[in-house]
């Protein structure tokens, strides 16, 4: 089975509804989800890691417990 292709970094940013300087102040801080770094200096995310980053934003927020 073929891997479904990693989302660039703009994709990631509109789904997230979040500016480049916040995503990267996150990613800084260790808190964006798990990215790619490409040859090119590039990003992307796998779909699989982007999902797991937004069930671990949910279960921390206060509506959740």
């Amino acid at each position: 089975m073929a891997r479904p292709p990693a989302l660039k970094l703009s994709e990631v940013l509109g789904e997230i509804r979040m500016s480049p300087s916040a995503f990267y102040r996150l990613r800084a801080r260790g808190l964006a989800p798990r990215m790619i770094k490409l040859p090119n200096g590039e990003l992307r995310c796998r779909r699989g890691d982007l999902d797991a980053w937004w069930a671990a934003c949910e279960r921390d927020t206060p509506e959740w417990r």
